[in-house]
């Protein structure tokens, strides 16, 4: 039998919150024991209309409610400005952060890898915890070796905050990894709209899209003389994400160490 992992989770009432809520209640070794909200302070979770009926205490103070409430792990799905400060806290008080949140600074994942190895305990930070993204993230990094033009178009919901996405961020930076920096199309190529080419990653274009329906989709399009190749991932629905936060949740109580992306969990 699997021990028991105490959980707090950040933004309960949100959508991926509610998913994680789902997946703590179908999970017999999973716990709930607090909840980070910015609202309903000093409440209880069973006690708001429409939640679940967990026995768990509501703190609109992350500090406090790593103070008051014995926890494992944090499952953070709220927000880049919000969920900084969440996994920083859960860190200093040696509570092994799970983020689903992207759009952090570099400076602010420096100062989380470092309080992760000051403090010796765990964090795993994923852009996307879907195992199908990861997988399309890996292949992609493979067909890179092969076809160096490539460009990337993600698609979001039109509530998401930060464009590029992580997803998309990463699967840049895995490219970047096997492939030489070039300039793609014609040399003496002109945006007539500035923009219209999307974001550049050592030549790479990145282009996001935000509207309603979407609620994660990526395409990395290869092209070479006389053939492409379009790796496509999509979730169509916010539990796809749960597996990876079911599997990292296990994992990072095995570690004492600063983990950015689910794939580095499945080597």
């Amino acid at each position: 039998m699997n021990k028991t992992i105490n959980m707090i989770v950040a933004g309960p009432r949100g959508k991926m919150g509610r998913e994680a809520l789902a997946l703590i209640e179908r999970t017999e070794h999973f716990r709930l024991v607090g909840c980070i909200d910015r609202k309903n302070d000093g409440m209880n979770l069973r006690d708001l209309e429409g939640m679940p009926a967990f026995d768990a205490p509501i703190f609109t103070d992350a500090t406090e409610a790593f103070d008051q409430v014995n926890a494992d792990v944090l499952i953070e799905l709220t927000n880049p400005h919000a969920g900084y400060h969440h996994a920083k806290q859960a860190l200093i008080h040696h509570v092994r952060p799970v983020v689903g949140t992207s759009g952090f600074s570099t400076d602010q994942l420096q100062e989380l890898e470092e309080l992760s190895a000051s403090n010796a305990t765990g964090i795993v930070i994923a852009p996307n915890f879907a195992i199908g993204a990861i997988l399309m993230m890996r292949f992609a990094k493979e067909a890179a070796k092969y076809f160096p033009d490539v460009e990337i178009i993600e698609k979001h919901h039109d509530n998401k905050l930060d464009a590029p996405s992580g997803t998309a961020v990463k699967t840049a930076q895995l490219i970047q990894e096997v492939r030489e920096k070039h300039k793609q199309g014609h040399p003496d190529e002109i945006e007539t709209i500035e923009g219209a080419r999307g974001a550049d990653v050592d030549g790479m274009k990145i282009h996001s899209m935000r509207l309603p329906g979407f609620i994660a989709q990526q395409e990395v399009v290869f092209g070479m003389s006389g053939q492409t190749l379009t790796i496509n991932h999509n979730s169509a629905d916010r539990a796809s994400f749960m597996s990876g936060v079911e599997f990292a949740v296990n994992e990072v109580m095995n570690r004492e160490d600063f983990v950015y992306g689910l794939e580095n969990l499945m080597e």
